[in-house]
């Protein structure tokens, strides 16, 4: 069987991760994160993981070698990978599923859940130095910040989508659902 390449887009804290997660424990996949190169910059720079400094030092980085830079690297770590099942997490911009799309078996699945519930959330997992103390209006402010700008474009481009305001087994119902419609297509 060839590859399944499945990208989570959604905006912050719609459950990404989580996804991500759950299709590498229970289907055996390797995860790849557009963050997780931002974070290694970071720390290189001593610099503290905040979704401000990551949010620059993509800004940055796009600006100087352009706006499919992430995509790119992305898209070199998905093709190195030997794995059945790839998930990619934190897409965000149309020029991130420019290249992806044109790897055999990529599939864009979107995530959506009120604000609400995303800000309980964020305010719960302490991934970032400033989760645990950012305030609603913080939030909010977060939600209007350029690296969420476009994903609701991405979001529209997607092949699937999930309601993720529910519980985690209604969640993984809806993952199950999909690998498994994905796998009868291929």
């Amino acid at each position: 069987m060839s590859k399944i390449i499945l990208g989570f887009t959604g905006l912050i804290v719609s459950g990404k991760d989580t996804c991500k997660i759950y299709v590498m424990k229970k289907y055996g996949a390797s995860g790849h994160r557009y963050s997780t190169m931002l974070r290694d910059i970071l720390n290189r720079l001593y610099l503290p993981i905040t979704r401000e400094n990551m949010q620059a030092i993509s800004l940055d980085l796009r600006n100087r070698f352009g706006d499919e830079t992430l995509a790119r690297v992305i898209s070199e770590d998905v093709k190195n990978d030997n794995h059945e099942i790839i998930v990619i997490e934190g897409i965000r911009r149309l020029p991130d599923i420019a290249s992806l799309k044109n790897l055999p078996g990529f599939y864009l699945i979107s995530l959506e859940a009120d604000i609400h519930t995303r800000y309980e959330r964020l305010t719960k997992r302490h991934e970032n130095a400033d989760d645990a103390t950012k305030t609603f209006e913080e939030f909010v402010v977060d939600n209007g910040r350029e690296a969420e700008l476009n994903i609701p474009d991405v979001m529209a481009a997607a092949k699937y989508h999930i309601s993720n305001n529910g519980s985690f087994e209604e969640l993984y119902a809806q993952i199950d659902k999909i690998i498994a419609a994905i796998k009868k297509s291929a």
